[in-house]
């Protein structure tokens, strides 16, 4: 792939709009279509067409095995720390009202981001783990 120069280019050219794409679904989910599992899939399409282009090596000395297995672990305990949150306030699980007077906003927010780096750092797992088929 060294040989396709135009390829790169035009790949570093687009990562930063797909990622920025990412964030604008991920946060306009509370309004409208959208939301953590759409925002998740995007991020990790823009992070799998880095690896399609420059190699899964260069893929994993940016966003390591490790550091996506970690990510994999925050994404959900911000997801289940937001409904633990509210169990400990003697409220029904993923009760929003722990969050105070615009709880309903925050906590969908919260939720929406576990989702989010759940899904995104789930389907980057899954890349590696068959983009590094064979190669031993």
């Amino acid at each position: 792939m060294k040989d396709y120069i135009i390829l790169r280019i035009i790949t570093k050219l687009t990562i930063p709009l797909i990622l920025l794409f990412g964030l604008y679904v991920q946060f306009h989910g509370d309004f409208g279509p959208g939301g953590g599992f759409q925002a998740g899939v995007i991020f990790a399409a823009g992070f799998i067409l880095y690896g399609l282009i420059f190699g899964l090596d260069t893929l994993q000395r940016v966003y390591t095995p490790f550091a996506v297995e970690m990510s994999m672990a925050a994404g959900l305990l911000i997801y289940a720390g937001t409904g633990l949150l509210s169990f400990l306030k003697n409220m029904n699980y993923l009760d929003y009202a722990v969050f105070g007077s615009h709880g309903q906003h925050y906590g969908i927010l919260l939720i929406e981001a576990g989702v989010g780096i759940t899904v995104a750092s789930t389907m980057l797992m899954i890349y590696y783990a068959f983009a590094g088929r064979g190669r031993r």
